[in-house]
């Protein structure tokens, strides 16, 4: 701060917050699911894909047993990050929509 006379005006106009502090919990809440390199790994894979990913291809892809990969899509799907649909035996997942859009809307400029 700088001082004028009896005055005292401050140094910078003073910061916005883009986030919220509810958004900003709920974005740490994105962070802490992409945290982990198994869950990054499976994300990525599908999110590399035009369509859909059978859970029979991340299996060998992540080279992690099934139930591991399984319990890291199920926190991916809690943290809205993906989501599926089961079919016969099999489970496919997807980015879920908007997500990867806003995650670069907020990390962008």
């Amino acid at each position: 701060m700088t001082t004028t006379g009896d005055q005292i005006a401050p140094c910078c106009a003073g910061l916005t917050a883009p986030l919220s502090t509810e958004q900003a919990a709920d974005l740490a809440a994105t962070f802490k699911a992409l945290a982990d390199p198994a869950r990054l790994r499976p994300l990525s894979l599908i999110a590399s894909q035009p369509g859909e990913v059978c859970v029979c291809e991340l299996t060998p892809a992540c080279e992690l047993s099934q139930p591991t990969i399984s319990h890291h899509l199920k926190l991916l799907r809690h943290a809205g990050l993906a989501d599926c649909e089961r079919r016969g035996t099999w489970v496919y997942y997807w980015i879920a929509p908007g997500v990867l859009e806003h995650l670069a809307a907020v990390l962008g400029p």
